[in-house]
Formats: structure tokens, sequence, C-alpha cells
């Protein structure tokens, strides 16, 4: 399937669409260190990486309307205006591309798109922004006037007699429940072209916080799997000590796969060696709401951070109770990257990328929902 991509980043998003197989006619990042992070894995020959067609290029400047006959546009438009940690200026931000993203899909009418952002998007602060961006999407034909509002706009849309070009679904995940080894919650905006399909439904999660604690505290295969002897129930953090009753009162165990945890991730790579991104960073420290990521639960989200490195998020905590920042590789297997994806920048500049990457087990799951999905409505109108 035929896909443009913008906002690209380091590629998070670009190699769970492409292990959809999405193939990808345009990436473009606007970020110099981000390119070169993509420009330097793409002359490792990394399978899908080595492909990509990336552009250093501001996507204010591009037209879309070229491409024609595609399946999908995606992208992640810059998250800081929404961000619980930004600024909070949501569209008044000069970083808020969502405006760019609904013009590719006016202009290159996909048969569908998939968007991906900060949860803060949700926030009540920026519901009539995410209305409008929602009435937008479904006649992306419809452009803002002028001297026009937000507000007067989303009305004329919604009030238009036109029909919708799109079926429009906004969602919130939590990318552990895809099989990503991070609780990083965020907001997808999906849509499907109206004439290809009567309507689009958010995918069902794959993995449960419930199953991972059946494998810990009921059946211990969790324990047995990592060789480590099984903790005493009275180890068992106080906010799971209900679940776990539950869970033990079950027949079986819940359906689905478990929550990839920290060690999991993690398996096989050790201690910090100084080599291949994996190098030890001095200066992890707990504070109070940084406490860092226990290695028996999926991540804290990775975050890129306005002035470096947000250490409580970006730091693990072992058994003993002491912590340490994860190192560049340790930080790319939370998100999914292959141990052959390298970083060629410093330290703080990589966890940046990497704090803004969407996990590949999310896109991927995304990209195999939006792939099925584009699939059934072209099987239903051929049919009819």
């Amino acid at each position: 399937m035929r896909s443009v991509e913008l906002f690209s980043g380091c590629g998070g998003l670009a190699l769970g669409l492409s292990r959809a197989n999405f193939h990808h006619e345009l990436m473009v990042e606007w970020d110099d260190d981000a390119v070169a992070t993509v420009l330097h894995n793409q002359k490792r020959g990394i399978k899908h990486i080595k492909d990509w067609p990336i552009e250093k290029a501001d996507v204010r400047e591009l037209s879309w309307q070229g491409f024609a006959d595609l399946d999908l546009v995606a992208g992640g438009p810059p998250c800081q205006p929404f961000s619980i940690g930004g600024k909070h200026k949501g569209h008044g931000d000069t970083r808020d591309m969502w405006p760019e993203a609904i013009r590719a899909v006016a202009e290159a009418r996909p048969r569908g798109f998939l968007f991906e952002n900060v949860r803060g998007l949700a926030r009540p602060a920026f519901a009539e922004y995410l209305r409008w961006i929602t009435a937008h999407l479904q006649r992306p034909g419809l452009s803002r006037q002028r001297g026009e509002s937000h507000a007067a706009h989303t009305a004329r849309l919604e009030g238009s007699r036109a029909p919708q070009a799109y079926h429009v679904v906004v969602f919130q995940v939590n990318a552990a429940d895809y099989g990503a080894a991070q609780k990083r919650h965020r907001v997808i905006v999906a849509g499907v072209r109206a004439d290809l399909a009567d309507g689009i439904s958010a995918p069902a999660p794959t993995h449960s916080r419930e199953r991972l604690l059946w494998e810990q505290w009921v059946s211990g295969e969790y324990w047995d799997r990592h060789g480590l002897p099984a903790p005493r129930a009275s180890e068992i953090p106080s906010a799971d000590g209900r679940l776990v009753e539950r869970l033990r009162g079950l027949e079986g165990p819940p359906s689905g796969e478990a929550w990839v945890t920290v060690r999991d991730a993690l398996t096989g790579l050790g201690e910090p060696t100084g080599k291949a991104n994996h190098v030890f960073q001095d200066g992890a420290r707990v504070y109070p709401g940084h406490t860092g990521s226990p290695l028996d639960q999926p991540a804290k989200a990775l975050k890129a951070g306005d002035h470096g490195v947000p250490g409580g998020e970006n730091m693990m905590v072992r058994r003993d109770g002491t912590v340490r920042y994860f190192s560049v590789r340790e930080a790319a297997r939370l998100q999914g990257l292959p141990d052959t994806y390298v970083f060629p920048r410093s330290w703080s500049e990589s966890m940046r990328q990497l704090g803004n990457a969407v996990p590949v087990q999310l896109s991927e799951a995304m990209g195999r929902w939006m792939g099925e999905t584009l699939a059934s409505a072209s099987q239903r109108r051929t049919a009819a």
C-alpha cells in the first residue's frame, strides 16, 4: 500500500507502518538531527529503512497534489502545543501543524489517514480545537477563510450540507496495550474515505495489564521466564493488590498477551558496555514526581524535554531501589527500534529524538488496523 508521511522524526512511525506493509513514497522532516539519524541508518542497509525516501523540508512549502491514488497519509503533528509538559498554547502555538496535516489530506485525497498526538490534545482545554480538527478532516476541502475564527469555521463545517468526504474516529490509546514496553498514552485521529466505507471503528487492544499480573502473581511464569525467584505475596504493589485477588479467582488467564515490561524489553542487553549507544550516563536521581520506571512494569513514557532530558521519566529503578538513566540503546528498545538502528548524535539529542518518537509496536498495530480497514472497504466496494 502506498503512503506519505509528515513529521517523520527519527522513524518510529515509519518503521511500524513499513512492517505493516505500507510503502512510503515520501517522508518529510525538518529537523536536521532527526534526518541525519535516518540517513545514517539508511547507509547501514537496515531492512525497510534503506528504502525510505526521506526529505528534509518544511511541510508548509510542499504540495501534495502530485500524489495520486494514495492509500494513506500519516504523521505525528508536533505535540508540544498540546503536551502536558509544554506551554499549552494549542492552536496559538506557531508549532501547531494540524492545519498542514489537514491540507495534505485535502490535496492528496488518500483512501485513509492516520495521525498520532499526545493525550493532552483530548484535554478539556483543547476540546473545541479537537472538534475543529475532526470537523475539518471530515470535510478537508472546505477551507478556513481569511479572518475566520476556528469556532466560526467549525460551525460552518458542521452545518454544511455537503456530504462528508471522510469518516473520522478519534480515540485514546496506551502503547502498552499494543505491545510497547511503555505506558505511553496517545490520541489517534484516523479516517477512511466516505465513498469507500460506511464508517470506521477503533481497534481492540492486544496486550493487557491483567495478563501481566496473572503471569507475575498467579501463574508465576513471568519470573520463571527471566530465571528469577518469585517475590513474596507481600511485595505485590499496593495499586495491584485488589486486581490480583480478583485474578486469582479466575479459572484461567485473561485473554490476549501480557504487557511488555522494561525487563522483557532489555533482556540480553546487560549493563551499559560503552558500545553501540549502550553507554552509562551519570547523574540520575530521584526527586518528587520523578521516580523512574520499575523493571517489572512497562516504562513510563520517554520524554524529549524542553530543557534537556527529563530524568524521572528516562531512568530505570532496579529491584534494590537504585536508579540510573536508560542508555540510548535501552531507550531505543523501549521504543521498539532494532539494535541495528544507531543514533549518531549525543546522548541528550538522541534521547530527544527517542522521546518524540512513536513506539514501533504501536505504529505497526495501527498500521495493520488501517490496512485491514482499507482492504475491507475495497472488498465491499468491489462486491457492490
